[in-house]
């Protein structure tokens, strides 16, 4: 580098900006006193600029799901801003000043959290900001602060006086009130209603720099040469041929891979080409799909550790009128956001610069600078936009900030581009993990549900991370069975347990979790139960609803009253029925489904959603949308298969399809008027959707799939 790094977060907020707050609710780490004192002197969730505009620090990553819109409509809300004044951009790498509260000190963006557990701190700090600049606006007046009102960007007295945010903010930048009361849901003004998307035109235009645009124009291109099975290491590297290559500059091998530095892509890309790798296969995993299937099938035929139990299930079982059995198989399925992994990094022996799309920063900038031997304080993040994630970018200091590190590590002082291909992004791993589920249901004379017992047996995403302590509890990772448990319904006896497996190959979020194998499950099979005594699908699931459970039921009658009210079914098609709950959020939906020479296609969707106070209407049903396209694409015909040897067999789009715009079914999404504090939306369609086409296709043609993709169901 050429001089001292001076981006901070400070010295960017300082820069024309009169009027910096901060406010956090309390964190484990802190107490609140701590935490005001330190309010004062670092860090800013909303600055006010002396010509309005009003800037919040957006602690979660904007990955496409509208989350900077959301957390602007919070503050502005309580702020009584004028939405043309908002603007939002990411926050800096701070576990503790922008920490996600639901997951206590990391940042992090992830399990459909980032409205709610910010929900009452960014009304707060829009709160406190209106308190301060009322404060001002009295002081220069001379009159009482409760004589002041606050209206779109304005304060005014009845005396006629009247001044906007921006001639007060140099003025109101002093102590932050210690208590500040906040709006009644039913005096929102801005919050409910529908509010243009922050950056909408400016993606629109191109404006935004996104991880992929960051290029600077010192940097050497990065590629690498993955192993061909999980766990290979290099054994030996032939770089001559690469090296001959014009703007190639180097080759570096580290244990897992080999890198190629060019001052472009495509020398990068042929370097890449050129170079010979051999690889040392003794600790790589070379199971097969097919092998591990048969693993975990056999695991999942006996219970494993208790998750739920309720009553003596083998007894009921062993004394049900009749006993139904059913086996599911879920592949490995990879992520396949639009852009893939990239990331740019700057450094010396001073510190560094870090150019990166994550949905953990400061565990990320940590993980880098432990690569290079740096002082995290040393090293600067800069979170930039990202096209798509899906959990890709959420992983737990692991591939793309460790190899980032190492690399540039190897590639000595300077500036770095990393760059995966598609072909990387599909062989990569960090897979949404291969699960199997063992289910049986004890059946009275009746037909009614008397016992329910169901073993899931797949990996722990957590396992060799850093969280693995923190995570696995009482033997149980709740990620791994996420929507099994706590059903919504009730029969005499019921147990869940999981069987916890171990492969070579890498898992990680992916969008919707456990629920989206769990919620397929147990809405499928129980619509089989319902089915066998003839019952409605949609009155069977009402009468088996627990008494407490009335956001169920009121979802689950309303979606029915959308689809009723859509008319009558059209010949040839047929429609299903699913209720799944996830990440605080109700949600029941009817697909309408077709036979297309022998696959389902999902034509209609009708959703109903509770997940309390609406912020940006929206944005909820672009979500859903955009979660029913995800879920029906992985359900048709996504997966990713380990061949004999271990090796991965797809490669990208064209051998691992994904939904396509013109089959996207048309979706109706309704939300069920609630004060109760916001939920999750960004991953809610993705698990009901899939058992409400599997159970319309069942009533269609008689098939219920139980090994997906459709489209491989032939494998079972």
């Amino acid at each position: 580098m050429t001089g001292p790094l001076d981006l901070s977060r400070r010295a960017v907020l300082g820069a024309g900006t009169a009027f910096v707050l901060s406010v956090a609710l309390p964190l484990p780490r802190r107490a609140a006193a701590q935490r005001a004192e330190a309010d004062a002197t670092f860090d800013a969730f909303v600055s006010i600029d002396a010509d309005g505009i009003i800037t919040i620090q957006s602690k979660h990553l904007e990955m496409g799901q509208g989350v900077m819109t959301g957390l602007a409509a919070m503050v502005a809300e309580e702020l009584d801003a004028d939405w043309s004044q908002m603007r939002a951009v990411h926050s800096p790498a701070d576990d503790e000043v922008y920490a996600n509260l639901a997951y206590g000190s990391v940042q992090a963006t992830g399990s459909s959290t980032s409205i709610s557990n910010a929900y009452e701190q960014m009304r707060r700090a829009g709160a406190t900001a209106r308190a301060m600049l009322v404060a001002a606006a009295a002081e220069d007046w001379g009159v009482s602060e409760d004589e002041i009102a606050v209206r779109r960007g304005t304060l005014s007295h009845p005396s006629g006086r009247e001044t906007e945010f921006g001639a007060l903010a140099a003025a109101a930048s002093r102590t932050a009130p210690q208590d500040v009361s906040l709006k009644d849901p039913s005096d929102f003004t801005l919050i409910g209603t529908h509010l243009p998307r922050l950056d909408a035109e400016a993606k629109t235009t191109g404006a935004p720099i996104f991880a992929m645009d960051e290029t600077p124009p010192s940097a050497l291109v990065m590629t690498i040469v993955h192993p061909p099975k999980f766990g290979s290491m290099v054994a030996s590297v032939d770089d001559v041929e690469a090296l001959a290559i014009k703007d190639v500059e180097r080759v570096a091998f580290y244990d897992a891979g080999v890198a190629i530095f060019a001052r472009d892509t495509h020398a990068a890309l042929q370097g890449r080409a050129a170079v010979r790798v051999g690889w040392n296969h003794i600790d790589a995993e070379t199971r097969s799909s097919a092998d591990l299937y048969a693993e975990w099938s056999g695991a999942a035929s006996t219970p494993g550790v208790i998750v739920e139990n309720r009553g003596d299930v083998d007894a009921r079982l062993a004394d049900a009128a009749e006993s139904v059995e059913a086996e599911y198989r879920f592949p490995f399925l990879a992520h396949m956001p639009i852009e893939p992994i990239d990331g740019v990094i700057r450094w010396d022996e001073t510190g560094g610069v870090v150019w990166l799309a994550t949905q953990m920063p400061a565990l990320d900038r940590d993980v880098i600078a432990g690569e290079l031997g740096l002082d995290p304080a040393t090293v600067t993040m800069n979170t930039m936009y990202v096209g798509g994630a899906f959990g890709r970018r959420s992983q737990p200091g692991q591939n793309i900030a460790r190899e980032l590190g190492r690399i540039a590590k190897a590639g000595g002082p300077g500036t770095y581009k990393i760059m995966w291909t598609r072909e990387d992004e599909t062989k990569g791993g960090f897979y949404r993990p291969l699960t199997v589920h063992n289910i049986k249901a004890g059946l009275d004379v009746d037909g009614a549900i008397v016992a329910w017992d169901n073993t899931i047996a797949n990996q722990s995403f957590f396992t060799g991370t850093m969280f693995e302590g923190w995570s696995i509890q009482d033997g149980i990772d709740k990620t791994a069975i996420e929507g099994a448990d706590n059903l919504p319904y009730v029969w005499p006896d019921h147990r869940v347990s999981w069987q916890r497996m171990y492969s070579g190959v890498p898992t990680l979020w992916w969008r919707a979790v456990g629920h989206t194998h769990a919620g397929y499950v147990t809405e499928t099979f129980l619509e089989e139960l319902l089915h066998r005594t003839g019952r409605d699908p949609v009155q069977g699931r009402l009468d088996l609803l627990a008494p407490d459970r009335t956001r169920d039921r009121a979802v689950l009658e309303k979606v029915a009253a959308m689809a009723e009210d859509a008319g009558a079914v059209p010949e040839g098609r047929t429609r299903g029925v699913a209720l799944h709950k996830s990440y605080g959020t109700y949600m029941a939906i009817i697909a309408e489904v077709s036979d297309d020479d022998g696959m389902p296609r999902c034509h209609r969707a009708w959703a109903a959603v509770d997940c309390g106070i609406v912020l940006t209407p929206d944005n909820v049903a672009s979500q859903i949308e955009g979660g029913v396209g995800f879920g029906l694409s992985s359900l048709l015909a996504e997966e990713i298969v380990l061949g004999d040897g271990g090796e991965v067999e797809q490669s990208s789009y064209v051998d691992y399809p994904i939904l396509t715009i013109d089959r996207m079914p048309h979706v109706e999404v309704a939300t069920i008027p609630s004060a109760a504090p916001p939920t999750g939306v960004g991953e809610l369609g993705v698990a009901p959707i899939r058992p409400a086409v599997a159970n319309a296709w069942f009533h269609l043609t008689g098939e219920m799939v139980r090994t997906l993709p459709f489209s491989s169901r032939d494998r079972a």
